[in-house]
């Protein structure tokens, strides 16, 4: 019932100066279904009913789930025009939230994936990040007819996602660089009186209650100059459909930025290096296979061997650390980065759900090299990037590993 209880809690408020008692039994009468064992006797006519076929379709008997009493019957069928029909319907009875919830209820309850092969059913749905991962997980098995309008969709939840997160990244970062280049000769604009004031604390003068800042410490002047290396590395296994989109979007923004070398490859058992596409995370998406095996191991001797200034490098693991390579060998190499002067991360995921199932042998093993693995929100990865560019300790959240 947790899906299809979600979508009344968040429906549309009743009309002003409804009966507060006879609006909970109109709840409880959509969220049960209807037949003699609800218990509320409440009737449903106009929208309302036309909402409970919505549901009906979804979460009665016809679409998988079980109901006390009288069982709903309806269901989507196994027809795209039935399908379209229902999606159009909740897009009209429930709000944006509520219908990404309800569409992937249909995919994973009802198997509608392969329903999402035809071009009216894309048109129909509500984009989210969840559709993009059903879509790249059915990306070879896509037809000419409906692949323009499968990456229309992915455009615009990309599109979406820049527009949220690209600004912040920048200044971020940007600020961040800066900083990691320092001066000991600035500008006066250019000094850093914190650090200054810090590394001059033995000139201070009781007399006059001042410091004597015989050592400047500045911020480095923006050069066009490539200050940092980024590795974006990327596990595309199924389950980490959500952190593949968020992290293509983040590695174009961080590839617009002049003074980062940005590099992002994919693994499943095999090793996939999409830099060239960086300049299109639709592209990025669309050179992905989610789903298959997992070989970390492997995936990081590719980017090892592809770093060539370690002081300068920032290497970040996006993986629920499931290895099916082997292990040892991979944490000899995490340690091997690290001790090169390497900057490496570890993010559980890279999405707004939380931490995932995730191996947390080989979490706490990173953690006693010195790479903490944790779950990171797109809204929290500017700021991981920037500590990692500092090299100053990254935030974990307190939910991390």
């Amino acid at each position: 019932m947790g899906a299809a209880d979600t979508a009344e809690r968040e429906q549309a408020p009743a009309e002003a100066g409804a009966d507060p008692a006879a609006e909970r039994l109109r709840r409880w009468r959509l969220v049960l279904g209807g037949g003699e064992a609800d218990g509320t006797g409440a009737c449903l006519g106009g929208t309302d009913t036309a909402m409970d076929g919505a549901l009906a379709a979804l979460y009665g008997s016809g679409g998988g789930g079980q109901q006390r009493g009288r069982e709903r019957s309806a269901g989507l069928g196994g027809s795209a025009p039935s399908v379209a029909r229902w999606l159009g319907d909740i897009r009209t009875y429930f709000p944006s939230s509520v219908v990404q919830v309800m569409q992937r209820d249909a995919i994973d309850r009802l198997g509608l994936s392969t329903l999402l092969l035809e071009p009216e059913m894309l048109e129909a749905v509500e984009p989210d990040v969840h559709l993009v991962g059903t879509l790249l997980s059915l990306n070879k098995a896509l037809p000419e007819t409906t692949r323009e309008t499968a990456r229309a969709v992915v455009r615009k939840v990309v599109q979406d996602l820049e527009r949220r997160l690209a600004t912040r990244t920048r200044a971020t970062l940007t600020g961040a660089l800066d900083r990691s280049a320092r001066i000991n000769r600035p500008r006066h604009r250019d000094i850093d009186w914190n650090r200054t004031i810090a590394a001059n604390l033995k000139n201070y003068l009781p007399e006059y209650r001042t410091v004597v800042p015989e050592r400047l410490i500045g911020y480095g002047r923006a050069a066009q100059s490539v200050k940092k290396e980024v590795v974006l590395c990327i596990d595309q296994s199924g389950s980490m459909a959500a952190s593949v989109v968020y992290a293509s979007v983040f590695g174009a923004v961080l590839a617009s930025m002049r003074s980062i070398a940005t590099r992002l490859v994919v693994f499943d058992t095999n090793v996939v290096d999409l830099t060239d596409d960086l300049d299109d995370p639709v592209d990025v998406l669309f050179g992905t296979q989610l789903g298959g095996g997992t070989d970390i191991n492997r995936a990081l001797a590719y980017c090892q061997s592809r770093i060539t200034r370690p002081s300068e490098t920032v290497v970040v693991l996006i993986s629920d650390l499931y290895e099916g390579g082997i292990r040892d060998e991979m944490l000899k190499r995490v340690a091997a980065m690290k001790a090169a002067g390497v900057q490496f991360v570890t993010l559980l995921a890279l999405s707004d759900e939380g931490a995932p199932a995730y191996d947390r042998e080989h979490a706490s093993a990173l953690a006693a090299l010195g790479a903490p693995a944790f779950a990171c929100t797109p809204d929290l990865f500017p700021e991981v990037m920037a500590a990692a560019i500092e090299k100053r300790p990254v935030p974990v959240p307190d939910a991390g590993a």
